[in-house]
């Protein structure tokens, strides 16, 4: 049998055949095999929507009471009883301590005794002056001699005078042995006991009497964020709200809130030059006396109301290494933008934005791992807070939900 014979060129060009069928056999089992692309991830993104909101400040302070009055006695002596139980409520005029009154009783008495002897030396003085008024027009005495008896008589009722005032005086005293509340309020611990010595106008107070029914809270605001607030108030972005400007409300040492409100009396005139700071002072009602002299609380004070804020939630905005606020914002196209934003401030749990973002932007605070510059994502608007199981809206496409976005205030919101 004789076999055809194929030349080694025809054989080359068989096996390089041969081995591209194979090769394009092998590429579409491949792609047929190959698994899909992964669909882009789902990122949470709430839609930038301008709304009106109340601005506060929170700034610590210091209660004070709204009057003080230390005790001291103004003259000396032995305390004979304490008519007051401390810690207790006493009234103006309230019997508070008892000075030995025998030495100042005695001091009256002869304060008396001395403006009798004066009034009786008036009557003898004046009656001889008016004898030697006569006498002296018919040359019986001499003009010195007439002169010299009215000066006396003149005299005499000086010494009235004078002996009334040193009765004043020793009545005075003696009724300062009786030391009374000079004001009403709670009285504090006293310093002496009975039997004690004290003296006049000495530098130890007895006891402390405040006036708790209203009280005073001092607190203090930096100058700078004094400067801020006058400058945003200039450039209109800022408006006082008329009916709550002058409203505080306080936030206790232990985080609960004061149930009552209070207002602002008055702002100081001049900043301190070691805390460069201003001290602002607001009265509030104190009728359970709840508020002590000397407790740190917190005042949040209204600023005013901002108009087409812009506010993102905290976990919203990141800081990049340079430590300026940063925020991944989703665009028209899905693809995600790295935005520069400034936050000068908190308002609750979200910034308040004032660069960087504007309406029916969509920015995202959930799955922020998965948004990275750049990369594409799919949108799921949701609600800040509620989790990743409760979205809003799903928007199909980015720019469906900007569009959807307008501008439209909401209820003011407070810190």
């Amino acid at each position: 049998m004789v076999f055809p014979r194929v030349s080694m060129r025809h054989g080359a060009q068989m096996a390089v055949l041969s081995l591209a069928a194979l090769l394009v056999a092998c590429s579409r089992g491949g792609a047929a095999n190959a698994p899909a692309a992964p669909p882009p991830a789902e990122v949470g993104v709430l839609t930038v929507k301008p709304r009106t909101v109340s601005l506060q400040n929170e700034l610590p302070g210091r209660v004070s009471a709204l009057l003080v009055a230390e005790v001291r006695p103004q003259v000396g002596g032995i305390v004979l009883t304490r008519d007051f139980r401390e810690g207790s409520d006493v009234r103006k005029g309230q019997t508070l301590y008892q000075i030995d009154p025998a030495p100042f009783r005695a001091a009256f008495g002869s304060a008396q005794a001395t403006l009798a002897r004066a009034q009786a030396n008036v009557v003898a003085a004046q009656a001889k002056s008016d004898r030697y008024k006569e006498l002296v027009q018919i040359d019986a005495v001499s003009k010195q001699a007439a002169d010299e008896a009215i000066a006396a008589a003149l005299q005499a009722e000086a010494d009235v005078a004078a002996a009334k005032a040193a009765l004043e005086t020793a009545r005075i005293n003696l009724a300062y042995t009786r030391i009374t509340a000079p004001i009403s309020g709670r009285i504090g611990k006293s310093s002496v006991t009975p039997g004690a010595l004290v003296t006049a106008n000495q530098a130890q107070a007895l006891a402390t009497v405040q006036q708790l029914d209203s009280i005073y809270v001092d607190v203090t605001q930096s100058s700078a964020e004094l400067l801020r607030l006058r400058r945003e108030l200039a450039a209109g972005r800022l408006k006082t709200d008329a009916a709550n400007q002058a409203s505080v409300k306080l936030k206790l040492d232990d985080g609960t809130l004061y149930p009552v409100s209070g207002k602002l009396q008055f702002s100081d005139v001049t900043v301190d030059e070691q805390t460069n700071s201003v001290t602002l002072r607001a009265t509030f009602p104190n009728p359970k006396q709840l508020l002590l002299p000397g407790l740190y609380v917190r005042a949040v004070l209204e600023e005013g109301v901002r108009e087409n804020a812009i506010l993102v939630p905290q976990q919203a905005v990141a800081r990049d290494n340079r430590g300026n606020a940063i925020a991944m914002v989703v665009g028209a196209d899905g693809k995600v933008e790295q935005r520069a934003v400034q936050v000068p401030r908190s308002v609750g749990n979200e910034w308040l934005v004032d660069a960087g973002l504007k309406a029916g932007d969509q920015v995202v605070f959930e799955g922020l791992q998965k948004a990275r510059p750049g990369a594409q994502v799919k949108a799921v608007e949701r609600v800040p807070g509620a989790g990743a199981s409760a979205p809003a809206v799903a928007a199909s496409a980015p720019g469906a939900a900007a569009s959807a976005a307008t501008p439209a205030p909401a209820a003011a919101s407070g810190t």
